[in-house]
């Protein structure tokens, strides 16, 4: 089974070609400086070489498409219909506690979001629908990096502002990266031989953007980043 792993940004779309269950990389790339009238690049890595090419990118859906097509003229695939999933990371989920699958209600949810996460939220709806259009039989599955948080208490994630923001504006600490703590505590658990219900963990997320979370039996009970 053939999935994409997709990462669509304000002006850039980052993708994956994964074997599954074996969770191979087939082959992976970015395109840059989508929509701003500018050259920008197209990098797809093929047997550990890069290859980049400029041009003017004008939308996602354009760059999708310029994607998929040369996924099949360098025959890494054969057809779309190999691609049986695409999986999508959503920076700003709101309360949504899991992955989920795309669907019309899905959308209007992460949209609801947009004024939390503005220069993420509305680029992940537009590679969604760029990929509903270019493979619209294709199941699409959401993953939030604000999932894994969702279980704080309320003494966590509550700031100590006027609770009318929070009521009014959803002004609460939200928590990033989960996707990165939840696989840190998992592995961290697995390096120790111990099972993840029985430790107290905290995990790092260490890179452009850095974050830390208190993960006590599985669970996020606090996290650093608003």
């Amino acid at each position: 089974m053939k999935i994409m792993s997709v990462n669509a940004g304000s002006s850039s779309l980052k993708f994956q070609l994964l074997e599954m269950p074996q969770e191979k990389v087939l082959t992976e790339g970015v395109v840059e400086s989508i929509g701003s009238g500018e050259v920008g690049k197209y990098t797809i890595k093929i047997n550990h070489e890069k290859i980049t090419k400029e041009m003017v990118i004008p939308s996602h859906a354009e760059a999708v498409d310029m994607v998929l097509k040369d996924l099949i003229a360098r025959q890494i695939i054969h057809s779309l219909e190999e691609i049986e999933g695409v999986g999508h990371r959503i920076v700003h989920g709101g309360s949504f506690t899991e992955s989920v699958k795309v669907t019309q209600a899905v959308k209007d949810e992460i949209k609801k979001v947009i004024p939390l996460a503005p220069l993420h939220n509305p680029a992940h709806l537009i590679g969604i629908e760029a990929f509903e259009k270019a493979l619209p039989n294709v199941f699409q599955i959401c993953v939030f990096d604000t999932a894994f948080h969702q279980t704080m208490a309320e003494d966590a994630y509550l700031y100590a502002v006027p609770y009318e923001w929070y009521e009014k504006h959803q002004v609460r600490k939200y928590g990033f990266h989960g996707t990165s703590h939840q696989y840190v505590a998992t592995r961290c658990a697995e390096l120790m031989k111990k099972p993840l219900k029985d430790l107290k963990i905290v995990t790092l997320h260490i890179g452009n953007g850095a974050s830390l979370a208190a993960v006590k039996h599985g669970k996020c009970v606090d996290t650093s980043m608003g």
